[in-house]
């Protein structure tokens, strides 16, 4: 479909009635909203709805003030493109038409000196399904390049890898959120669910009065752990070692599940042989962690008649990512609490569709339904759907941080960006501007100029969450429809529109003719049929008379699946994997010209990048700025005094920073939030050594140094 058809179509519906209820666009719980008058002419606010079942009538601080970035005067309401004005560049207003055509043309050359591969996309993991689908279906069948990740990568990567190779699937929660309250026993470990997700804490208050024992396992004493029976404050790097250690009293106790161990997991004898040199005492030696709080942890949970565990970033974002996910997997497998009620593993999803962003293409290895790029009955699957020949589908590509890698090293000469600010969510983000700064074309579709627009030749501007009718899959694996609520501004085409167009002007339009968003959902429901994220059985209708179906769903009549692994697991043998973990050194272990660790971290006023929340006043006026916390001895130690700013140095470079001094934090860990981008970026500092199998960077743990600036 042509951009003027796009006009027609738009103009015809642009009296059809538009729903006032969505979906908040921050984090993966989707909380429902509504926009209501507020009173004032003219003038809209954001209400909670109770029009769906995950956090029914509740909305956090960033859910209740979402309006706001979308009617910032700084949004971008024009296509934007550089030009020479008095030796500078500087951005001058166009036409879509000129855009497309001109960016298109720019494509074109670039790919006929330099080959396919070298135009790249980096998308998101707030993108809805659909645009996630169709971003990498373009990528492929469009651009024809095997270059393209998100930023889901910096996310949920190890976490996924994880769930495939203990469970042969990838789904955050295996558990829908409404069987918390019936665990008799919750770990979460290096999730701040209070700040991040926080619609959520009823669930785990709900638990608590039914006599919930919750244990938070985290370097800071955090909002969340203010719930906790037990909060055991451990050292970044050491969370393999320390399950070690639970695990070594479950199994010396005998207190793991014997017939479920016998009947539904391989590897448990590999893993009786490792955790036996783990005990509590030689762990508390390593960690500090005392000897009798292990025990009463790993006592408790084995011994409680249900029990969910739940893991984060904060265990994930690191090198040995994976390691620290499957062992804390291990907790459940082997005292057989997963696929019954009040039971259940959990890695909580971070962005608002970090879930579906990750299951329908936009990875550097996969096709819509997780399926595999390098897997012969996928690419013939995948490809029929999509009218080409599986010999078209290119390869697998490399991952979020290589493909700047890849720029710096001449081999990628373009990147579009759709919904995602990687210069500030990247690691040693030097590397990342070095690579923007070299690129001969670069395109960003977003609302704002981002940090990394600053670099764009051209900046388009995408339509917001309100604007944008779609799917969207929360933590639990809900599939559930949002609705659109406002017109784009100046009639701008929405984001599918754009990527539709450019394929058109690309040569291959006949495989995007789309007459509504939901003609893109159907042929995703195809392309997803018979993967492991399986939609088959859904529609738009069923997702909205149901308020969301849980996938797998592969057959229209499938109940959907809110509980996973009832009976059996992905596997092939129908059994899950518990793999015996040795705990690794991090990339950058502490020396003594690096002695203390730099971890960084979510604020409840913020979210990924601030590229929305930096500019919604009312939360931004919470956290104007980011703030170090460290400990009082180690505040002592710098010889800080009140009010006096501190530099943190890491081998990548050094960063000022204004200090909070906290008794709730490991005395070795200095946290900062990663919302901000150029001088105030702690990611100019973060290592970027990547995890072995999922690619996730070290965010975690960084060696660093410190001063206090006279």
């Amino acid at each position: 479909m042509s951009l003027t058809m796009f006009k027609k179509k738009k103009k015809l519906q642009k009296n059809q009635p538009v729903s006032n209820q969505s979906h908040c666009c921050f984090c993966s719980m989707q909380c429902s909203l509504q926009l209501v008058p507020s009173g004032k002419k003219s003038s809209m606010i954001v209400k909670p709805s109770y029009d769906f079942p995950v956090a029914t009538g509740r909305l956090c601080q960033k859910g209740l003030n979402s309006l706001d970035h979308v009617e910032h005067i700084s949004r971008i309401r024009r296509p934007l493109v550089r030009v020479d004005n008095d030796g500078g560049k500087k951005w001058s207003t166009t036409s879509w038409e000129t855009a497309f055509d001109q960016i298109s043309i720019r494509i074109k050359e670039l790919q006929n000196r330099h080959g396919k591969d070298s135009v790249s996309v980096f998308g998101g993991g707030s993108l809805t399904n659909e645009v996630s689908y169709l971003l990498g279906k373009f990528t492929r069948v469009a651009l024809q390049s095997k270059y393209i990740d998100y930023n889901g990568r910096y996310c949920m990567s190890s976490a996924a890898a994880a769930g495939n190779k203990a469970f042969g699937v990838d789904r955050g929660l295996t558990l829908p959120l409404s069987e918390i309250e019936n665990a008799r026993y919750i770990i979460l470990a290096g999730t701040n669910i209070a700040e991040c997700q926080p619609t959520m804490m009823p669930y785990l208050i709900a638990a608590k009065k039914k006599g919930a024992v919750i244990v938070t396992i985290d370097p800071r004493n955090t909002k969340t752990s203010k719930l906790a029976d037990i909060h055991v404050r451990l050292q970044p790097g050491f969370d393999a070692m320390f399950v070690n250690a639970l695990l070594n009293v479950i199994v010396n106790e005998k207190l793991y599940d014997k017939q479920f161990v016998q009947n539904r997991t391989n590897g448990f004898s590999e893993l009786i042989e490792t955790v036996k040199h783990y005990t509590p005492d030689v762990v508390e030696e390593m960690t500090g962690i005392l000897a009798p709080k292990i025990r009463t942890i790993a006592r408790g949970f084995a011994k409680a008649k249900t029990g969910i565990v739940f893991t984060a970033r904060g265990l994930e974002q690191q090198v040995n990512g994976v390691e620290n996910t499957l062992n804390y997997i291990n907790l459940c497998l082997t005292t057989g609490k997963i696929g019954k009620s009040g039971c259940g593993f959990g890695a909580v999803t971070g962005q608002a569709n970090g879930q579906g962003g990750r299951e329908h293409g936009q990875k550097a290895d996969q096709l819509p339904g997780y399926r595999l790029l390098e897997d012969q009955s996928a690419r013939e699957h995948v490809a029929k759907v999509w009218g080409i020949s599986p010999d078209e589908l290119p390869g697998k590509g490399v991952s979020a941080f290589e493909m700047f890698e890849k720029i710096n090293a001449g081999e990628i000469k373009a990147m579009i960006v759709l919904g995602s600010n990687p210069i500030v969510s990247s690691p040693n983000n030097a590397v990342v501007e070095q690579a923007l700064k070299k690129l001969e074309l670069l395109v960003v579709v977003d609302l704002f100029e981002t940090e990394t627009a600053e670099y764009a030749d051209w900046l388009l501007p995408g339509s917001s969450f309100l604007e944008a009718e779609g799917t969207l899959t929360n933590l639990e694996g809900r599939v559930f429809h949002r609705a659109k609520v406002l017109e784009t501004p100046n009639e701008n085409p929405l984001d599918y529109e754009i990527i539709c167009e450019f394929a058109e002007r690309l040569g291959r339009g006949q495989y995007f003719q789309y007459h509504s968003i939901e003609d893109v959902f159907n042929e995703l429901t195809r392309a997803s049929a018979g993967g492991k994220a399986d939609y088959g059985g859904m529609t738009y209708d069923r997702l909205k008379e149901e308020k969301g179906v849980f996938w797998p769903c592969p057959e229209p009549n499938h109940p959907g699946t809110p509980m996973m692994f009832n009976n059996r697991f992905y596997h092939e043998d129908g059994k899950a994997n518990i793999f015996a973990i040795k705990p690794k050194k991090p990339a950058e272990p502490i020396d003594e010209e690096y002695p203390y660790i730099l971890t960084t971290g979510r604020l409840a006023n913020h979210y990924l990048s601030g590229a929305q929340t930096r500019r919604t006043e009312i939360l931004n006026k919470k956290s104007p700025i980011p703030v170090a916390e460290i400990h009082p001895w180690l505040a002592r130690k710098m010889g800080l005094i009140p009010n006096q700013k501190m530099k943190i140095i890491s081998r990548r470079g050094s960063l000022d920073f204004h200090v909070k001094i906290t008794e709730g934090i490991q005395p070795k860990t200095i946290f900062v939030p990663f919302h901000w981008g150029k001088e105030l970026a702690i990611n100019r500092l973060t290592n970027d050594a990547l995890a072995p199998i999922s690619r996730m960077p070290e965010f975690k743990i960084c060696a660093v140094a410190v001063k206090a600036i006279k």
